[in-house]
């Protein structure tokens, strides 16, 4: 069991890593890009020809590995969020893996190719799977209270952006409105999967008794 504990903060412990980085090498690769700003897609700093796209692909692989890690870390009783946040990586994976063409378009104000409908609904259905999980933690009986006021926060916040998401591209498409706003929910989505590794970290952790390792906390 101890073992099973320190192997849970250790994934913990990287996935929290791996966010961060992540996080920052897709922040670079959108502020330094070529472009369109905050009118554009977060996508079109990994289109093939940006000096960036390869910094923003190794952005994007590293936040896969960290939701796959943040699923390895939460307890066998969450294991709906783990399920969700695994699909997710996958999601992610597959979202860095296939480019989009310039510009990343999207139906139903723009002609799309077989690449952008697949990079874009892996990238929506990845983005969907993170929302889902804090709404799992939140609701899970066996969620730590750190865990669940950290997931209701990041629920509260993540929900009404989607909400707005969707609606903006349905209605006005491509703009300034759904560029701020798809950065505002991956922002959200990055600081709760960094919060919710620090807290299994910190709750995962051995004590220490008498100068020898105790129990670690079941979260």
């Amino acid at each position: 069991m101890a073992d099973r504990g320190l192997g849970r903060v250790a994934a913990a412990s990287a996935a929290a890593g791996c966010t961060l980085a992540g996080a920052v090498a897709v922040t670079v690769a959108v502020v330094a890009g070529p472009g369109p700003g905050p009118t554009g897609y977060v996508s079109e700093a990994g289109v093939t020809d940006s000096r960036y796209a390869a910094a923003y692909r190794i952005g994007i692989f590293a936040l896969a590995a960290a939701l796959l890690l943040l699923a390895v870390a939460l307890p066998t009783a969450l294991r709906v969020a783990g399920a969700l946040l695994a699909a997710g990586s996958v999601l992610t994976l597959l979202s860095g893996a296939v480019t989009c063409s310039a510009g990343c378009p999207l139906p139903p104000f723009e002609t799309t190719t077989v690449a952008d409908l697949v990079h874009g609904g892996a990238s929506i259905a990845a983005t969907a799977s993170v929302v889902f999980a804090m709404l799992a933690l939140l609701r899970s009986p066996a969620a730590d209270p750190p865990l669940r006021w950290i997931a209701g926060l990041g629920a509260a916040l993540a929900l009404p952006c989607s909400a707005a998401i969707a609606v903006a591209m349905l209605t006005v498409g491509r703009g300034g409105l759904v560029g701020v706003l798809e950065r505002l929910l991956l922002a959200v989505a990055a600081c709760w999967g960094l919060a919710t590794a620090t807290a299994l970290g910190l709750a995962r952790a051995p004590t220490v008794t008498n100068g020898a390792p105790g129990r670690e906390s079941d979260v």
